[in-house]
């Protein structure tokens, strides 16, 4: 079975879609970025919620969701943590879209700015976007 998302009226093919967006995203912000992995999507995310929120004294899960249709499942977390280098908080978003053992995961992280136009700081940011890949790099899939 092959997910797909609808754009504009057009489907395309969602790992094909992530996949481009990482290819974007690698070259630009770190704020983006997206994995396809293969594995159990329950495992992943109690691997998520275990390896982001360890090892760090203020990271919390701060929201879960899950969203069906047929076969495929949308996992939603949202992680927070202070930051000391930039003295404000930042967040954590997972979206993992799952059909049967195929996963595709983008995380994106957002806050971390001291400025009120344009983002000066993203040292927070940077950090819980690698803690983040760390996690899903060591996810052994089942």
């Amino acid at each position: 079975m092959r997910a797909t998302l609808a754009v504009d009226g057009y489907g395309e093919s969602a790992g094909a879609r992530l996949n481009a967006q990482a290819d974007a995203q690698s070259r630009g912000p770190f704020m983006f970025q997206t994995r396809s992995l293969t594995g159990s999507a329950d495992a992943l995310v109690a691997h998520l919620d275990d390896e982001i929120v360890r090892g760090s004294a203020s990271a919390s899960l701060e929201h879960r969701d899950e969203l069906s249709i047929g076969d495929a499942r949308m996992l939603l977390r949202t992680y927070e943590r202070y930051s000391m280098t930039g003295s404000n908080r930042v967040t954590l978003s997972a979206s993992i879209l799952a059909v049967g053992d195929r996963i595709e995961v983008a995380l994106t992280t957002s806050g971390g700015s001291e400025a009120i136009f344009f983002k000066i700081n993203t040292f927070g940011e940077e950090a819980f976007m690698d803690k983040g890949l760390r996690a899903l790099a060591s996810f052994r899939g089942r």
